[in-house]
């Protein structure tokens, strides 16, 4: 395949106009990262984040339920769980029945639910709301993420926070370093293309542009990438006790999810220099026909998730990790007539790992009947638990991050 012919392909593809416009913006193939392998800054007493995005709304009230609460069930109708159903933390509060894996977490003192997370004056919109949280300023339009400040702050290579999303996220974004970009995604090929003409894709070509031969580089890494997904995810599938369910619909879209923590998980027992992965599941926006929507997405995260920690317990490094799971907002409290529920407010924040501090629930219930025109009220402002993971996982100052606010959550998560 010549290099006339090449470069339309990759133009084609995406593969030389998604480079340049990442490039800017900590543009990294898999193989950088590994280079940072048994680096000095990621020995065994560092702790990893891993951030866990659910873009969409995860419903909260759904996810930790508060089913011996009466206003619960008048609210929810054909929406609500009762005790029977859900798996139960205690005699008022519940999992949703498809998160088993992490209810296994939970009492085993490695999972804690911290309850009513929101800001001031919160924002329904999800672009919005999704960029109050990941910049953490609920006050004014930022330009830079609490993690990516972290990355100013520290002084730190780009390569120490990486996201697996098909963008950089707002929360890598700093003022002077962004985190690296790493999508684990594929480029469509013609039905023509052959295994040898993608070898070739990849190879080097004399005098062709420095962008061009990125592309190259970053096509090949794909390549790469691919093999070391499908080992990720049948590693995780052979080791998973509580894997996919083909029944549930659900192979498509943990495949995502998983695909990408297996991709952490090889890096972390590789010891790169990565402090910070962010990875993300969507899915979670359903106006319509919650209840068993919600149920599939749910147990799509409570796989991969699990399975993730289940690998990770097995090494030192692996058993530093921290994940912490999140969404833009909550749903409003009353179903709505299509069976769903609207955008909402304050919802929970599930932070899990060998070494948290876990089998707590942290913070009250918010009140179901005491509202804010219809949606719960926080108590719990998610600076706080920023703080938190700034201090105890990544060993930060949390002041110069998040503006000075002192953070109010002191020994949230960690038993050692």
């Amino acid at each position: 395949m010549d290099a006339v012919t090449r470069r339309k392909f990759l133009i084609t593809s995406g593969v030389v106009g998604g480079a340049a416009l990442v490039a800017g913006a900590g543009a990294y193939t898999l193989h950088d990262i590994l280079a940072t392998a048994d680096h000095p800054s990621a020995g065994p007493g560092d702790r990893t984040l891993v951030l866990v995005t659910l873009y969409g709304g995860n419903d909260g009230l759904a996810t930790v339920i508060p089913y011996a609460d009466r206003a619960y069930r008048d609210a929810r109708a054909d929406l609500a769980y009762d005790g029977t159903e859900v798996l139960q933390l205690d005699a008022e509060t519940g999992l949703n029945p498809g998160l088993k894996g992490l209810k296994a977490r939970y009492d085993r003192k490695q999972l804690v639910i911290v309850r009513g997370v929101g800001y001031p004056k919160p924002d329904r919109s999800h672009f919005r709301s999704m960029d109050i949280w990941q910049t953490a300023n609920p006050v004014r339009p930022a330009d830079t993420g609490w993690l990516g400040r972290w990355l100013d702050h520290a002084g730190r290579d780009p390569r120490s926070a990486i996201s697996l999303e098909p963008v950089l996220p707002p929360v890598l974004a700093g003022a002077n370093c962004a985190g690296a970009a790493v999508p684990l995604g594929g480029v469509s090929v013609p039905k023509s293309v052959t295994a040898a003409d993608l070898k070739a894709l990849g190879a080097a070509s004399a005098g062709e542009p420095v962008l061009q031969a990125r592309a190259a580089a970053c096509f090949a890494d794909l390549i790469s990438v691919d093999k070391l997904v499908t080992d990720a995810m049948d590693a995780d599938d052979d080791d998973a006790d509580h894997g996919d369910d083909p029944a549930t619909g659900t192979g498509g879209a943990q495949a995502t999810l998983q695909a990408q923590l297996g991709m952490v998980a090889a890096c972390v027992e590789a010891g790169v220099m990565t402090r910070v992965f962010s990875v993300s599941q969507g899915g979670f926006d359903f106006h319509a026909g919650e209840r068993t929507g919600q149920e599939t997405q749910l147990r799509t995260v409570d796989a991969a998730v699990s399975g993730f920690l289940d690998r990770m317990a097995r090494t030192e490094r692996g058993r530093k990790v921290v994940v912490v799971i999140y969404s833009e907002f909550g749903r409003r409290v009353r179903a709505n007539s299509a069976d769903g529920t609207d955008h909402g407010t304050a919802s929970n924040v599930l932070i899990a790992g060998p070494s948290v501090r876990g089998g707590r629930l942290v913070g009250d219930q918010p009140s179901l009947t005491d509202l804010d025109d219809g949606d719960l009220k926080f108590h719990t402002d998610f600076r706080d638990v920023y703080a938190a993971i700034l201090t105890d996982v990544l060993g930060a100052d949390p002041g110069p991050v998040l503006d000075g606010w002192p953070g109010r959550l002191d020994g949230l998560l960690l038993s050692a």
